[in-house]
């Protein structure tokens, strides 16, 4: 392919002497072996920031990620803090995960923050997100960073940016901040010279703090002291969560935890899995391995910045499956509220949230225990939204959504795995100490509220067309909602776009309650929730399934399961998604 004009004027900028000797070194290598492809793609357009922040492929051009995007984008987020924080001593905390390249990414950052006259606090080594955002409350910090890209390809770095209440920034700041950002069109504009005396490093004092609030979580230490050997194997795939995982656990009295070995040591080209997330089964295969050979009760994984939490158990044939993320999120959330019920530490102003594509019992398990519930849009800024906007009224107790993440207490206003990781424990040691295993205690929730089966298909359209289908489908949707899913007439359209939830039996509409997203949602007579929400950042549209069956006994539970999977695929059918 030949470059446009445009491309070759970016390239061009890139080879002058404001860009270092590597940088350049790289490009014209490319530029040497004719790899236009690639050379289009790192120039093609300036990588976007996004209402998080940035993501993207490491290497030399403005659409990757390296020293002078994140620069850029540094120096953007400098200047809105100074505008926001006039008159105050502004303070920064930035953590990194284990990623190639994320510590060299930290200092840049801690750099660039220094040099405009901020005060740095910089973990000493990789620490999980969820620590972060503790940090930044803290320590009074204003804003805070986390070098991290989750658990993408091992070529993709990020940097993903949190306010003052150690939440990843929401409305206005989110789209002040990409305004500021935008406005820096030159690495000429930013201050990369470090001043080293505004950087302080921190580590051991800020993780001790931290395990201390964790500890204050557990709701049954007698039941822990009682089962202290329960049989864990925890790996952290290469990532963050090694620093803190095993010390919660220690913390909260567990005696008997294994970590995978070949998983253990941080290492951004995470070498034993394709993909770094406790969603894949591939990714878990080294700890179910462990887990048979030591006959443990339960797995623990975390992904790279140790947001996200996998649970592997045995099933009723001593088979080792693992947990969807609906299903660690309702037995977390029924354990915590009972627990709290039973231990007298139920308050009336307690409330837990969960997003609007995650499974229906939280609300259910939550009406049970008198518990208020909410539901948000999809990404936990939305829960930490609500935490900061009901904190001073009400009780926030746990939150979670269908991709795997879960917050218990309100000191972290993220996703954190390392809580819910000790929290899982906990819940394995008091079913063990009743005489059941975590998947007993999961089938004896579904026995109680009835079967809820969980599943996603994401339908890839590429290109301008792609991004066309996407948009018909979403208006046909809109235009002629099926009537019935499954043989059960669909009663309810949710649509978060305008805002409406209309009850199709007596026309009266209602406010979702939300702010507005590109999401639609049926409800039908049976219970079942089919979602609609199409990717803000890839060409994608996700289908969300969540079907309810009754289920008469525990006995039934394989059963019934098989039953509902097969309804989510006759809808699949029925809405023709391929």
């Amino acid at each position: 392919m030949s470059l446009s004009p445009d491309v070759q004027q970016r390239i061009s900028t890139w080879l002058s002497p404001a860009y270092d000797a590597d940088t350049q070194a790289e490009i014209k290598q490319l530029q040497a072996s004719g790899q236009d492809d690639t050379l289009n793609d790192a120039f093609y357009r300036s990588l976007e920031f996004g209402t998080g922040g940035l993501r993207g492929v490491m290497g030399a051009g403005s659409n990757r990620m390296n020293r002078y995007t994140l620069g850029m984008a540094t120096q953007g987020l400098c200047n809105y803090l100074k505008q926001s924080f006039a008159d105050q001593e502004i303070k920064v905390a930035i953590a990194h995960d284990s990623r190639n390249n994320s510590r060299k990414f930290a200092e840049i950052v801690a750099g660039v923050f220094s040099g405009n006259g901020i005060t740095v606090y910089l973990f000493e080594d990789l620490r999980p997100t969820p620590e972060l955002s503790f940090a930044i409350r803290h320590l009074g910090c204003q804003s805070g960073c986390v070098i991290t890209a989750s658990h993408n390809p091992k070529e993709y770095n990020g940097f993903k940016v949190y306010w003052n209440d150690g939440a990843q920034i929401v409305a206005p700041h989110d789209k002040n901040i990409i305004g500021e950002v935008n406005k820096i069109t030159d690495v000429n504009d930013v201050v990369f010279n470090a001043d080293p005396s505004r950087i302080h490093i921190i580590g051991q004092e800020v993780d001790d703090a931290y395990i201390a609030q964790v500890k204050q979580l557990s709701i049954n230490p007698a039941a822990i002291q009682q089962q202290h050997d329960l049989g864990i194997v925890y790996t952290p795939i290469h990532g963050s969560g090694i620093k803190l995982v095993p010390p919660a656990l220690a913390a909260f009295g567990f005696t008997n935890v294994s970590v995978v070995q070949a998983q253990a040591t941080p290492d951004g080209n995470f070498p034993t899995v394709q993909s770094p997330n406790p969603e894949e089964k591939s990714a878990m295969q080294l700890a179910l391995d462990q887990a048979k050979e030591r006959n443990a009760d339960i797995v623990l994984a975390t992904d790279p910045d140790a947001d996200r939490v996998g649970v592997g158990v045995k099933n009723s044939k001593g088979e080792w499956v693992l947990l969807n993320g609906n299903q660690t999120a309702a037995l977390l959330t029924h354990y915590i509220l009972s627990a709290r019920e039973k231990a007298g530490k139920r308050q009336p102003n307690d409330f837990i949230v969960y997003t609007i594509v995650t499974s229906e019992i939280l609300g259910d398990i939550a009406q049970r225990y008198g518990v208020t519930y909410y539901r948000t849009l999809t990404g936990f800024k939305y829960i930490a939204g609500l935490i900061r906007e009901l904190g001073a009224e009400q009780n926030y107790i746990c939150g979670g959504e269908e991709s795997y993440g879960f917050l218990i207490g309100d000191f972290v206003r993220d996703k954190d795995a390392v809580s819910a990781c000790a929290l899982v424990a906990e819940m394995a040691a008091v079913a063990k100490s009743q005489g059941r295993t975590l998947y007993e205690e999961m089938e004896k929730m579904y026995a109680e509220y009835g079967l809820y089966v969980e599943d996603l298909i994401s339908l890839t359209k590429k290109g301008q067309r792609g991004a066309e289908e996407i948009q018909e489908m979403m208006v046909e949707l809109r235009k002629n909602p099926p009537a019935t899913l499954a043989g059960s007439p669909v009663v309810e359209v949710r649509d978060y776009q305008t805002g409406q939830i209309k009850n199709l039996r007596t026309g009266v509409e209602e406010s979702t309650g939300v702010e507005s997203s590109n999401v639609l949602q049926f409800i039908t007579e049976a219970g079942d929730k089919i979602s609609a929400r199409p990717s803000g950042t890839e060409p994608k549209i996700k289908f969300y399934f969540s079907v309810k069956e009754p289920l008469a006994s525990v006995a039934d539970f394989e059963p019934t399961q098989k039953r509902a999977h097969e309804k989510i695929q006759r809808i699949i059918d029925e809405m023709q998604l391929k």
